[in-house]
């Protein structure tokens, strides 16, 4: 026996506790179960064990009142009654293992993939404190993406966190999937929050494959799970990479989605008693989501980073929906997906207008960042004036720019789905060549109106 399976042994058997206290029901109250004899033992957040004669039922502390505590089961509580016994087993934790790696965990750290799974030796809390604000290392070096478009408009670098906003069925799953097998980290922990089951082999077997999985954790919580599971997916999922970090490792932390976290944190507030306020979300929704998010990010000088990607079903495109709107106010950049770029059959369906990394202008060299400015300007350019091109009212040589864009937007268009196996500097040297190309390309003088014309002579 190894080490460190040989610690973990020893910290759980310190840890087992020969008497536990033990309630009974008192009530059940739409899902909620109220258990009696705890409340002065019991705190919020701690998991109970509820024995009936045919079930076993596992919940969390949701609410303590004089002498009750409300219970949110894991399961409905379909065949309990009153009487049955609950036991009061503890705060959650989870003990991460470098022997996770390539296996599929639930949020609390069960094995799914039907393999044995030895927990680590350190036990972890779901809700860690952040990296002290003021020790923190800054933003690394830009990272290979496997994507020409990160590799050079939209970098991300080491220890940024990112957003990625689309709509159902626009591409995000295919584009996570692409960055996981392709850009720069030791390990990737991906949590699948709300996900359907044959969603989630289909991703570890089809789209990740043997391949991805061999530097990656799979957390997963399906959409048939309580609320409570669901929200603590990505919760153990930072947990496990906080783990790697602490080793000085580069994490890249996927969380899929975070909407859907939103959603979980949702049901549980209301059960909670928290009123609904913007559009049915609750107050502590912001709090919830701004504390994931500055778990990730550069570590202390002696740790590593974690580089997060956050994905927001945004719906019916509105950008400014309240999951989105706290998302874009506490992240390093957002990836704008749009449903019209991918009918038109362009993957990744990115909107690089609306698209913003903040790890400009630094991320890059003064020519780079030139480049850049050159393509969105073209870009944009292209963009207010698309509907007058398309109607055949746009005649060449009145507008300069307009000119190189027009000649420039179907490389740039290809350009922005292109991989980039040889990384970002091969990349930003073919936008050069492009640009170029395309200021090549412009009319000459004799294409001009005739007003221009006569103008420029």
């Amino acid at each position: 026996m190894t080490e460190e399976p040989a610690t973990a042994l020893r910290n759980r058997l310190a840890n087992l506790q020969p008497v536990r206290a033990v309630g009974r029901v008192q009530s059940i109250d739409q899902g909620t179960i109220w258990v009696r004899c705890l409340a002065d033992q019991a705190c919020i957040g701690d998991r109970l064990r509820l024995f009936s004669p045919d079930i076993v039922l596992e919940g969390e502390v949701l609410r303590i009142r004089e002498n009750l505590v409300a219970m949110l089961p894991d399961e409905p509580p379909d065949g309990v009654a009153r009487g049955d016994r609950v036991a009061l087993v503890g705060p959650p934790t989870l003990a991460p293992c470098d022997s996770w790696i390539g296996r599929i965990v639930d949020p609390y750290g069960k094995p799914l993939d039907g393999l044995p799974l030895s927990p680590g030796a350190k036990a972890r809390p779901f809700r860690a404190s952040p990296p002290p604000a003021a020790a923190r290392r800054g933003l690394g070096a830009r990272l290979a993406t496997g994507l020409a478009v990160f590799d050079t408009i939209l970098p991300i670098v080491r220890g940024q966190r990112m957003g990625i906003f689309a709509g159902s069925g626009v591409g995000k799953s295919r584009l996570l999937a692409q960055l996981i097998q392709s850009m720069e980290a030791d390990i990737v922990v991906l949590a699948l929050v709300g996900e359907r089951g044959r969603e989630v082999r289909d991703f570890v077997h089809n789209v990740l494959g043997e391949a991805g999985m061999r530097r990656s954790i799979v957390v997963a919580a399906t959409s048939d799970r309580s609320p409570m599971e669901r929200r603590r997916c990505p919760l153990a999922a930072m947990t496990i990479a906080e783990h790697f970090r602490d080793q000085g490792k580069h994490v890249l932390y996927i969380a899929d989605s975070i909407t859907r976290f939103a959603e979980a944190h949702r049901e549980v507030a209301v059960a909670a008693g928290e009123l609904p306020a913007v559009r049915g979300h609750p107050p502590s929704v912001a709090n919830q989501i701004m504390r994931l998010c500055e778990r990730a990010g550069p570590g202390l000088p002696d740790q590593g980073d974690i580089t997060a990607l956050f994905s927001v079903l945004v719906a019916g495109s509105d950008m400014e929906e309240p999951i989105a709107d706290i998302l874009r106010g506490v992240l390093d950049g957002h990836v704008v997906m749009d449903r019209a770029i991918a009918e038109r059959g362009r993957y990744p369906a990115i909107d690089v207008l609306r698209s913003v990394s903040r790890s400009l202008p630094e991320a890059a060299d003064d020519l780079q960042n030139d480049l850049i400015a050159q393509v969105r300007q073209l870009l944009g350019a292209y963009a207010r004036s698309e509907t007058m091109i398309r109607a055949g009212l746009y005649r060449n040589g009145e507008d300069p720019v307009l000119d190189q864009a027009v000649a420039a937007w179907p490389e740039l268009d290809s350009f922005i789905a292109e991989p980039s196996p040889a990384g970002p500097e091969a990349s930003f040297s073919r936008l050069h060549v492009m640009l170029r190309r395309s200021q090549s390309r412009r009319p000459k003088q004799n294409g001009a109106s005739p007003a221009l014309a006569a103008k420029r002579g």
